[in-house]
């Protein structure tokens, strides 16, 4: 079918239709090789569509130009570029120049960006010339990339938020003494000028700032812009950085509207933004240094957060490698924190199921451990438990072996372990059966009076399986209860 719509167009045949469907047709994943093996060597039809009247079928031949990626075409798409005097086709061949070696064009792009800053907008070009500008921007940036500023406002006064599990907001609170802090349902809200008093603490799971002046923006994009653009941002930003304007950003979301609403919601806003503050806040969706989180609110505007990249987190830095069964570091950090006092100092600690080393990292990282050994039967999880733990500084002996085999010649303390559950290949009797058989073996492991902290996604068969004659549930703790996650310290009685 698609050499008959190309030879439509070759026949000068419903030009703009066939265009469209040949687009369309290469789109649906039609061998592209093929295509142009079918075309020859001869691209003169391109070179006409090119300069055709019609300046929808300019844009859609530059667009599937772009798609054939053939070199030679970078010329061409240029020269048109260059030629091109209706504006909403100009970001057409900027689109299709995205996956050719454009380097050499970098110095044409930054005039013509230039050119764009200063040109007089109105309200009939506004759209198409903020666009062509985004366009100009990403390529810009995917070539030279953005020298992220330094980050300097580690003693600026700052309105904080730290997200938090939402049943343990206390854990968090605890660690910070002699804060102003407030509870709030997604965490804790907080100011401080001593940012290095906070950045350490491994319960919350991210840290995100509030503007002064514009910590709600309505659900209108003109308003949400202007409110964003003539508030604070930018000096917020300067305050906390070397060197000035312009910052990068990006835009995350919240809401109950369609993904392609989303999309232009913030394509939009991103726009505008750009435009209200002349360019010294840059929308871009790769080399960002901040992000504009917006999370739709009861009365469908938005609240607005600030999230630094230049603020960089290495609480968990050590997690080098994961795999999809692996826990998320502050989940483990957090289950470390609420069984603390179970907890011996210098304790012999095993996890029979020990993934990537998590864990028992994070349970060393809050109170030492003289031994700890970590079983899994997947050899590339136990490679990097390695990785991780020597990037942790911490001391742990990986075995690649299945727990249900396992021997040693001393008994342990405690088992500190994420049980499996079903996912993957493992099917829920298999899981079942895993519990069962971890509740019979796990004695021959465990010293008398010794604990079993169990973080579980199957809290039924935890309940039904434990044997109350040798084992005592001490505490049980509702992580998520959408996720059906509950943490235990299950004392063995003997």
């Amino acid at each position: 079918m698609i050499r008959d719509t190309f030879e439509n167009i070759i026949q000068q045949k419903d030009i703009r239709k066939n265009l469209i469907q040949l687009r369309a047709e290469l789109k649906e994943g039609f061998n592209k090789a093929a295509f142009l093996y079918q075309v020859g060597a001869d691209y003169t039809i391109f070179d006409k569509l090119l300069e055709n009247e019609d300046a929808k079928v300019r844009k859609n031949t530059a667009l599937i130009m772009g798609v054939l990626a053939v070199p030679r075409f970078l010329d061409m798409l240029y020269e048109a570029y260059q030629k091109e005097d209706q504006l909403f086709v100009k970001s057409s061949y900027l689109i299709a120049m995205k996956d050719f070696e454009y380097g050499e064009l970098i110095p044409y792009f930054k005039e013509r960006l230039s050119i764009l800053s200063n040109l007089e907008i109105n309200d009939a070009n506004k759209k198409h010339v903020s666009e062509e500008m985004r366009i100009l921007t990403e390529l810009i940036l995917s070539k030279e990339g953005v020298e992220q500023h330094a980050f300097t406002g580690y003693e600026v006064s700052s309105e904080l938020v730290l997200l938090t599990n939402r049943n343990f907001k206390n854990i968090t609170m605890e660690q910070l003494k002699d804060k102003e802090v407030v509870d709030f349902n997604a965490g804790i809200r907080m100011k401080t000028d001593k940012l290095r008093a906070v950045l350490p603490i491994r319960t919350y799971g991210e840290l995100l700032f509030v503007l002064e002046d514009v910590k709600v923006c309505s659900a209108d994009v003109n308003e949400a812009a202007k409110a964003i653009a003539t508030s604070s941002l930018l000096e917020f930003m300067e305050k906390r950085h070397e060197g000035t304007a312009p910052f990068y950003f990006r835009i995350e979301l919240k809401s109950k509207l369609e993904l392609d609403k989303k999309s232009a919601f913030t394509k939009k806003l991103g726009m505008e933004i750009e435009r209200l503050t002349q360019r010294k806040l840059i929308n871009t969706t790769s080399n960002y240094e901040f992000e504009l989180r917006m999370i739709e609110n009861k009365e469908g505007n938005y609240n607005i957060l600030v999230k630094l990249y230049t603020l960089k987190d290495e609480r968990f830095s050590y997690r080098k490698k994961a795999i999809a069964s692996s826990i998320q570091p502050v989940n483990a950090a957090l289950i470390a924190a609420l069984v603390k006092d179970y907890l011996k100092e210098g304790a012999q600690v095993l996890d029979p199921f020990c993934g990537v080393g998590t864990m028992l990292i994070e349970r060393y990282k809050l109170v030492w451990a003289s031994t700890m050994y970590g079983l899994d039967v997947y050899s590339d999880a136990i490679i990097k438990a390695k990785e991780n733990t020597d990037a942790a500084q911490a001391i742990a002996y990986y075995i690649n072996r299945d727990f249900f085999d396992f021997k040693h010649e001393y008994l342990f303390d405690e088992i500190f372990t994420n049980m499996p559950r079903a996912m993957g290949h493992k099917e829920e009797d298999e899981i079942f059966t895993l519990y069962q058989k971890f509740f019979i073996k796990a004695p021959e492991h465990l010293k008398q009076g010794s604990v079993m902290i169990l973080y579980s996604h199957n809290q039924d068969y935890v309940k039904r399986l434990v044997n109350r004659n040798i084992y005592h549930i001490e505490q049980e703790y509702e992580i998520s209860k959408k996720e059906g996650a509950y943490l235990y310290v299950i004392r063995y009685i003997g």
